[in-house]
């Protein structure tokens, strides 16, 4: 088992068709984990490991792996790119340490990498960028690295830099240590030449190095002395670098072609160099059962802290992904589900390689490990030992946007298609399913087309089933457009009990992405022992009960209510007949009452649209977007190309795709991504 300090938790995060999981083949190769490279176009990438992975060239789930480089263990994820599987980003980004973003060399920063990007930025996570593809026809490091800048708004600064671009790509220019690096064909570039700049690689590398050297002393101030001096090595340099990646303060960058075999091998070098080992990121802070705040450090010796960050069923049985962030566990230890109060003995632990695995007998402090017999583990749950039940901070999940009835054409395939529902639910928390009492229907909803047909795919493949499905419809949401009060007595028998309860109660629109909130009214005396005479605190937790349970579905549409003020006015309370029930139900109905007069109204999906077009179709892709309800935002020139950005509702773009594909000879890029619930 490494020292923590020798420990590198990353991922690969990019836009969709950027290079990660090329990038991680060859990390893997020349690391020696692999001893063939697979490639992703060729359907046998080893990180995409699922046949509809290999069948679509995309990566669909986060794969771990591991490997040594240096003397470091790298455990690493392969993330997706498409916007439909952002999920498996947000909960990778959330146990890793440090990230290596990916962007083509022609491309730039495409719309994923924005997102994946500003997602790893709400977890504080350091990065390093690698600019691939420097081998294509088009290639421009420096228009990369300024839309790296402006566009992620990162102090981004070039550590390597290539030398020629597009077809003249020849290898790249290390700038610290004033070396040109070439990399072997003969031996698929694992044998890297370094060979000092000759008079024209110096010039060429002299204004990137001196730019290296400036961004560095304004970010580093011990840096700044050296520089100021004049004498500074290698290893000061690299020392500050290391100092103002962690600190985030600069984004090293590097260059090269992963499908080329050519600049990996500084990649490694650079995650070891510069992103950080468990020790130097921030104690993630966790709160006990008294609501104290307690950091977690990454000691080994301490009792053992977890969070379950993915969820996979096999052969019924459950397979827990889990950075450990304190202690160590193993095979037999009873650990405590603190988020449901609830006790599980770890079975076998493993450190994963995609859908291989190798079996350990402990995981400590720092690691990343999956363990079977963590039987009421979901994504986001923390894991802890008893003397130390700390709740970590949860993985927030996605909204789905997108509905689907699903129909089983016999009542055996019901029970199968019930089994598949339930084991997709448990694994992806962006799914949902309801079942329509009157029809027998299920309704499932997820993120995208592309997340329910990659569902519906692996049903056919695994339980081989192929239930009728609908039309896909849009996933709503419903607020309020003025204030109205109302009232309610709920008085009545329900089985063999009388329940009564009467509650009074004021509903108000918020402004939007506010969120619900229900509050108590002044109706009780400010002393808490003076308002419990007048009203228990269990029939008033009934009523606030009632009217959150009664947000969950709106009137207009079914669908629950966001962005909306509830308060309770009254509830009042009958010596005697007054009961827990009574007042949840008449909360209830006094919210719906209210609710029907406060002027309903339905929110649809609204998505962001990023649409890359070559010049000459700009006016037909404008027209088709308008004429979706498309509103256009902004409009630029990139890599030659016209880029076009806007929001339009997603009801409208049914079929977009295609259309914008035919008006375009098929050169139009389309990128789609859910921006808000919001008035059609």
């Amino acid at each position: 088992m490494p020292p923590i300090s020798d420990i590198r938790n990353i991922g690969i995060i990019a836009h969709i068709d950027a290079g990660k999981t090329t990038l991680s083949e060859r990390m893997l190769f020349y690391s020696r984990k692999i001893h063939r490279m697979g490639e992703v176009h060729d359907g046998a990438a080893t990180m995409d490991y699922m046949p509809e992975e290999q069948e679509r060239g995309i990566t669909i789930t986060s794969a771990c792996t591991s490997c040594q480089w240096r003397e470091k263990m790298i455990n690493l994820i392969d993330t997706p790119g498409h916007v439909d599987f952002t999920i498996e980003v947000e909960r990778s980004l959330r146990v890793l340490d440090g990230a290596v973003g990916v962007f083509c060399a022609v491309g730039g920063v495409e719309p994923q990498s924005e997102t994946v990007w500003r997602q790893s930025e709400h977890f504080a996570v350091p990065k390093i960028a690698f600019v691939n593809k420097m081998d294509r026809l088009g290639a421009d490091f420096e228009a990369a690295l300024e839309a790296i800048r402006r566009r992620l708004q990162t102090n981004a600064v070039a550590v390597t830099a290539p030398l020629g671009q597009g077809e003249s790509f020849a290898g790249v220019l290390d700038l610290i240590s004033g070396e040109t690096l070439t990399f072997d064909p003969a031996d698929q570039g694992r044998t890297v030449l370094r060979v000092p700049f000759s008079p024209r690689e110096a010039t060429l590398a002299a204004p990137w190095r001196e730019t290296l050297l400036e961004k560095l002393a304004e970010a580093d101030d011990k840096f700044l002395e050296l520089w100021m001096e004049g004498s500074f090595s290698r290893e000061d340099v690299r020392a500050a670098l290391r100092r103002a990646t962690l600190s985030r303060a600069l984004t090293p960058v590097l260059c090269g072609s992963a499908l080329r075999n050519a600049g990996v091998q500084p990649v490694l070098d650079a995650v070891c160099d510069y992103l950080p080992s468990p020790l130097d990121v921030p104690a993630p802070v966790g709160r006990d059962v008294q609501g104290r705040e307690e950091a977690v450090e990454p000691d080994p010796d301490a009792p053992p802290v977890a969070l379950v960050f993915k969820v996979l069923m096999e052969n019924g049985r459950k397979l827990s992904f889990l950075r450990l962030y304190a202690g160590q566990i193993r095979e037999g230890d009873s650990l405590r589900n603190v988020t449901r109060k609830s006790d599980d003995r770890v079975g076998r632990i493993f450190r994963l390689h995609a859908d291989r695995r190798e079996q350990l007998e402990s995981a400590s402090a720092g690691e990343i490990a999956a363990v079977v017999g963590l039987r009421t583990a979901h994504t986001g749950e923390t894991y802890a030992a008893r003397a130390r039940e700390l709740v970590l901070e949860s993985i927030e999940a996605y909204a789905p946007v997108l509905t689907l009835a699903l129909e089983p054409r016999n009542a055996d395939e019901g029970k199968t298609l019930d089994e598949a529902l339930a084991r997709y639910v448990e694994e992806d928390p962006t799914f949902q399913v309801s079942l329509d009492d009157d029809s027998g229907t299920r309704m499932i909803s997820g993120m995208g087309e592309l997340h329910l047909d990659v569902l519906l795919e692996r049903m056919r493949r695994e339980y081989g089933i192929s239930p009728r499905a609908g039309q896909p419809q849009v996933v709503l949401r419903e607020t309020v457009r003025r204030e109205a009060e109302a009232e309610a007595v709920f008085d009545k028998e329900l089985g063999k009990e009388h329940h009564q309860g009467a509650v009074a109660l004021r509903v108000a629109p918020l402004p939007r992405h506010t969120g619900n909130q229900v509050t108590v009214g002044d109706f009780l005396p400010a002393d808490p022992q003076e308002a419990r005479k007048i009203l228990p605190p269990a029939l008033l937790q009934a009523a606030l009960d009632g009217v959150r349970d009664g947000l969950q579905s709106g009137e207009l549409t079914g669908w629950p209510l966001v962005d909306v003020a509830v308060t309770l006015t009254n509830v009042e309370r009958r010596e005697g007949l007054t009961t827990i029930p009574g007042c949840h139900m008449a909360a209830g109905q006094a919210l719906r009452e209210a609710l029907s007069k406060a002027a309903p109204v339905a929110l649809e999906p609204v998505m962001r649209v990023e649409i890359n077009v070559p010049e000459d179709f700009l006016g037909p892709a404008i027209s088709l977007f308008t004429a979706a309800g498309g509103k256009v935002e902004d409009l630029e020139d990139h890599a030659g190309r016209k880029l076009l950005r806007g929001t339009a509702p997603l009801r409208r773009l049914f079929g977009f795709s295609t259309s914008l594909r035919s008006a375009t000879q098929g050169r139009a890029g389309l990128m789609l991504a859910f921006d808000r619930f919001d008035l059609p």
